[in-house]
């Protein structure tokens, strides 16, 4: 029989608030995992800290619970010595383009070919609620004593410009939508990106589920809430590049990064950027050394009988102080 939604499941405890976004993304990982049919000692979770950083926990798969800001060099680190691995990488947006901000954009050089899930609330969920590197210049939420004084990051532009080859958004409460975006990322060969939007019920009253519902903004003809999300492929958008031409390239960039910049009003979800084209690092590696996928280092044994293989007597040695 084949593997179903509650194969993915854990018995782990899960004290995030009702109403959180994580709810949704972890469902959609869940179902996304069972929809591709991923044997479960083939996948592996790493997660950074912060409320998202619990996800390995609840994920019935191998589970690596990282450092702040970290996820992305243990999860890189993951796929290159074993590449049968299928790597989902999660983390919130403090995380992930706060400290881990420089381990953001060196991933885009390297396009190894795994997925990297940011939870975007704007706020710092598990320290009471600072504002996140997302929170926009001035904004206020309900655990601000003050206005934010920074300026924000965009999440799907600074992906963009560094060089990941999937760029792709969601939106944590629909979780049909995202479950499809992460299969898609999963089986896009290179370094995939999703930005998931999600309401921070506990200490962010700017951005609820109300907001982005768009209860606000009223149809004057039809007197209904006009939602801000919308799906860019509804909108006939096309985000791949289909050819290795510089205008092409430079077009789909162009395109996508001018959508990064929608909001307020209307927000797009969905693909904004698909580049199959690019080499992805294990075949970079490949090409210098023509047997790395049949004995990467994950199959390379390091000691027999309890002691390691590997003999530093002479460096040790070579250290000694006469």
């Amino acid at each position: 029989m084949g593997l179903k939604i509650k194969d993915f499941k854990t018995d782990a405890h899960n004290d995030w608030c009702p109403g959180c976004g994580d709810f949704g993304i972890v469902n959609a990982i869940q179902m996304s995992l069972a929809d591709m049919q991923i044997p479960r000692h083939k996948s592996a979770i790493f997660s950074g800290i912060g409320c998202s950083g619990k996800t390995s926990h609840f994920i019935n798969v191998y589970g690596v619970h990282t450092l702040h800001g970290r996820v992305l060099p243990f999860a890189q680190g993951a796929k290159i010595a074993n590449p049968e691995m299928n790597i989902i990488a999660v983390g919130g947006d403090g995380d992930g383009l706060g400290i881990g901000a420089g381990h953001f954009v060196a991933a885009g050089r390297r396009n190894v070919d795994m997925t990297y899930i940011i939870f975007d609330n704007g706020v710092y969920g598990l320290t009471k609620g600072q504002a996140s590197p997302t929170l926009k210049l001035g904004e206020q939420t309900k655990s601000l004593s003050n206005p934010n004084p920074n300026y924000n990051v965009n999440p799907i532009a600074l992906a963009i410009a560094s060089g990941f080859t999937f760029v792709a958004r969601s939106y944590s409460y629909d979780v049909r939508q995202l479950k499809d975006l992460i299969t898609a990322a999963v089986k896009h060969p290179g370094l995939s990106f999703i930005d998931v939007l999600q309401p921070c019920p506990t200490y962010n009253d700017l951005y609820t589920r109300d907001w982005f519902a768009g209860t606000d903004q009223i149809d004057e003809k039809t007197s209904k809430p006009m939602p801000r999300i919308y799906d860019l492929a509804e909108s006939g958008y096309d985000p791949v590049v289909h050819y290795s031409d510089t205008d092409e390239v430079n077009e789909k960039l162009s395109q996508a990064l001018s959508k990064s910049l929608e909001w307020s009003t209307k927000i797009p979800t969905g693909i904004f950027y698909k580049n199959e084209l690019v080499t992805p690092y294990t075949k970079r590696i490949t090409d210098k050394i023509p047997n790395y996928r049949e004995n990467p280092a994950a199959k390379q044994k390091i000691s027999k009988n309890g002691k390691t293989t590997t003999d530093i007597s002479k460096i040790l040695d070579s250290m000694l102080v006469s």
